[in-house]
């Protein structure tokens, strides 16, 4: 029962992104696409630190452990 609602879950979590996305691209939205994000996340840094990046490499690092390490 547990792992059909957290595989609900992320499905419903995956197609709610789709749909931003979708909206994102079309023309004149003012909704920022995924690369727009990532961009912006990237460029943040607090003194030399660039916490964008560690934040986004975390996150990969999170992804690929739950999903691809088996």
């Amino acid at each position: 029962m547990m792992r059909a609602l957290a595989i609900g879950g992320f499905l419903t979590a995956l197609a709610l992104f789709v749909g931003v996305e979708w909206l994102a691209r079309r023309e004149g939205s003012r909704i920022p696409t995924l690369g727009e994000v990532c961009a912006y996340v990237m460029r943040y840094e607090v003194g030399w630190v660039p916490v964008g990046r560690i934040g986004l490499f975390g996150f990969w690092w999170w992804l690929g452990w739950h999903f691809l390490a088996r």
